[in-house]
């Protein structure tokens, strides 16, 4: 990292994420008009993002300054880790000013868990909250979700983050995309807008109303999880369950993989390997807890297969929604459920998590490590998609496994410490981490956060953050070395 971290940069992006988080507020405003809610809550929110942002800008802004300044990997790790939190306290306003949520922290929570596209929630009875409130929530759930996939697509190859230059990326769309960021990303935007679009129609289709279908689509793109309704997907009819279980799986998938299907190049995503595994995972998770329901449940093959592909799938993909209560079938499922926390989306998705490629890489090591102890001289690389890991990139990945094993570990103590139960201490920490929603025990699919302590949820308010945003963007701005000249 070189010297001094150059603030006015970091201050350019903050102001403009703030003014993009205006506009969203902006546009709440109008669905407040269009059903006749409290305008309010969302002119003050307004007015409180943009006056931010404006003196943000002044203050912190150079009339001098040249656009194409370099942004070094200091001024990344810092304006990313200061947006999130930015937006995450905005995004709380319109809840506190409002008295939706008249708690700064479960405000807070909320607003974090709809940013980070978590989906946890404090809300014991979300169908007696204004719908413009609802939209506002499952809106955050679109825009943290477009985010992570800039953030992941070409923020974070740029900083060589977690290996993320090989796996996210093949080097041929590297070389495309570092000199047209902004075509890239328009086209990034553009699959977004199709796949959101596209399940509106269909849920529109099986008798959903637009605003529902609007807030759902939000949720299943952005793998967050926020439904407007207090049963989640539950209430609505298989055909509605399974487009949603369609697109929480699309919305899982490496939006690289949309971005060579829109370019024709299907040979690179049949050579994937992160794609193979991350269907591969859910089939045989899915298939051995239908088999469970069925045999040990006696309910019928259709309802078995879709309560529990579409459980998988929530689960896996980092969404969140729920058809059923997980918690009443056999012990092993919901505890094969638990470990697929850990698993994660594809890289360069909405999905949360350790992520599908880490762990082809993981397995990949560890078939290695035998092969050698039978063939010691024998040289054995890691291959992912053909292209051999280097061993830089190769400990980075396993570094990273373990580090976010270790957060993981530490906030579960923590959760022990504050008082909570080893069930929900637990699942808690590690939904919150991989970006979930419901996790076991008293935060299982039919709970919820609202009854844990205060200092609990502001501890897993910064589990989101930090899970989020791969664990090293955060961490790194609390050491002494990213400050020293």
């Amino acid at each position: 990292m070189r010297g001094i971290i150059n603030f006015r940069i970091v201050f350019r992006i903050l102001t403009r994420i703030l003014m993009i988080i205006s506009f969203a507020l902006i546009i709440s405003a109008m669905v407040a008009l269009i059903y006749d809610e409290p305008l309010l809550p969302f002119i003050w929110s307004v007015l409180i993002s943009f006056s931010v942002a404006a003196i943000i800008h002044f203050f912190g802004g150079n009339k001098n300054q040249d656009e194409h300044e370099v942004v070094g990997k200091r001024e990344a790790y810092l304006a990313v880790t200061l947006s999130w939190t930015a937006i995450g306290l905005i995004g709380s306003m319109p809840y506190l000013f409002s008295h939706s949520i008249p708690s700064f922290y479960d405000a807070m929570f909320e607003s974090v868990s709809g940013f980070t596209t978590t989906g946890s929630s404090i809300l014991n009875d979300i169908e007696s909250l204004p719908k413009t409130i609802l939209f506002w929530r499952s809106l955050t759930h679109w825009i943290g979700g477009i985010g992570i996939i800039v953030l992941f697509i070409i923020v974070m190859p740029a900083l060589q983050i977690g290996g993320y230059n090989l796996f996210t990326l093949e080097s041929s769309l590297q070389e495309k995309i570092k000199p047209k960021i902004k075509s890239v990303g328009y086209r990034l935007l553009l699959i977004y807008l199709i796949l959101t679009f596209a399940e509106i129609g269909l849920l529109l289709l099986g008798k959903m109303n637009l605003y529902e279908s609007v807030c759902h689509a939000f949720g299943t793109i952005a793998t967050g999880g926020f439904s407007p309704k207090n049963t989640s997907i539950a209430g609505y009819s298989p055909y509605i369950q399974y487009i949603v279980m369609a697109f929480m799986l699309l919305s899982g998938t490496n939006f690289v993989i949309h971005y060579y299907l829109f370019k024709r190049q299907f040979m690179k995503v049949r050579n994937n390997d992160e794609i193979k595994f991350y269907f591969g995972v859910i089939g045989i998770i899915g298939a051995i807890i239908t088999i469970a329901i069925v045999v040990m449940m006696n309910k019928p093959v259709e309802e078995s297969i879709r309560e529990a592909f579409f459980q998988t799938i929530s689960i896996v993909t980092c969404t969140g929604y729920a058809t059923a209560d997980y918690m009443q079938w056999p012990i092993f499922a919901w505890v094969i459920l638990f470990f697929a926390m850990f698993l994660g989306g594809s890289t360069g998705s909405t999905a949360g998590g350790i992520k599908m490629a880490r762990h082809v890489v993981l397995i990949r090591n560890v078939r290695r490590f035998f092969r050698n102890i039978i063939s010691p001289n024998a040289i054995i690389p890691v291959r992912l998609n053909k292209n051999v890991v280097d061993d830089e990139t190769n400990h980075s990945i396993l570094s990273f496994v373990m580090v976010y094993l270790m957060v993981f570990v530490v906030g579960t103590v923590l959760m022990f410490v504050i008082g909570v139960d080893g069930m929900t201490a637990t699942s808690s920490v590690a939904t919150c981490m991989a970006g979930i929603g419901p996790g076991l025990g008293s935060v299982g699919p039919v709970g919820n956060f609202s009854h844990l302590p205060d200092i609990a949820k502001v501890l897993l308010t910064m589990v989101m953050l930090i899970g989020r945003l791969e664990i090293y963007t955060v961490i790194l701005i609390f050491t002494p070395s990213f400050w020293r000249h």
